[in-house]
């Protein structure tokens, strides 16, 4: 019998983030992928490729839902870029429908096509309406400095500290990713379950953060997830998929490359 993953995310144009990173990512793991499609980022070629962003009505959204945990016995979802609060909204009502196995979130807090105030609130609204949910939760740098309050992370051990206060948030796991941005040759992750801190590492691959990373990983966690793999090792093979991803990175006309998850 297939393994299944759901993913509830946003729709990026070029094909390198997002909803077709995730459903790349779950069939090159074997599991058969389900995706809900909550917005739509283009990026603007004539305006130095910044983000445009749609957000798909809220009753559009809950009908997919509908439709897909109709349609198939879903346990593991992990959950992408939202968008807004009524997006927030409509997704929160219909995680609480039915019980998870594991939600694996990838908190996307801010989307460079909305204005700072409807960012905040989506900010907002993600903390207290889908982080309680997440048994694994995957921010990066920015993402783990906002959660956690911190005015900076510049160490291992300050990552270490991040990631136990967004512990303190609810979620079971959080794996708190420095990836390029440390100093030093190791790509270091931390993964923390509430009580054991572990590193998790690789050569940097370039010193460029490469787009889709996140995405990639947050979506390889949750295909092994889905395969019965426990977190911790769910996050080593992740990391290791990651990091075969960038090596082989795709390059386009865009001023970033993206992870091939074919590699």
């Amino acid at each position: 019998m297939v393994d299944l993953a759901y993913v509830i995310a946003g729709s990026e144009a070029t094909g390198g983030a997002g909803l077709q990173v995730d459903l790349k990512t779950f069939q090159q793991h074997g599991v058969y992928g389900v995706g809900t499609t909550t917005c739509i980022v283009s990026f603007d070629p004539k305006n130095d490729w910044g983000h445009r962003f749609f957000p798909v009505p809220a009753e559009v959204i809950a009908d997919q839902i509908e439709a897909a945990t109709s349609a198939h016995d879903l346990d593991v979802v992990k959950i992408g870029m939202l968008g807004t609060p009524a997006t927030i909204e409509v997704v929160a009502e219909g995680l609480a429908k039915q019980n998870w196995r594991h939600v694996v979130l990838d908190p996307v807090l801010i989307c460079k096509g909305q204005e700072p105030g409807a960012a905040l609130d989506t900010d907002n609204a993600l903390r207290t309406r889908i982080l309680p949910h997440a048994t694994v939760i995957t921010p990066n740098m920015f993402e783990a400095r906002t959660l956690s309050g911190m005015d900076s992370i510049d160490s291992v051990d300050d990552l270490i500290e991040a990631a136990r206060r967004i512990h303190d948030l609810g979620p079971q796991y959080v794996i708190a990713k420095g990836g390029v941005e440390l100093p030093g040759e190791e790509a270091v992750d931390v993964l923390f379950d509430g009580e054991d801190v572990t590193l998790v590492t690789a050569p940097k691959v370039g010193n460029e953060r490469v787009s889709g990373a996140g995405c990639t990983l947050a979506a390889a966690i949750t295909a092994e997830l889905a395969k019965g793999t426990d977190v911790a090792a769910a996050v080593k093979s992740a990391k290791d998929f990651v990091t075969r991803g960038i090596k082989g990175r795709v390059s386009a006309h865009t001023p970033f490359d993206t992870v091939w998850q074919g590699a």
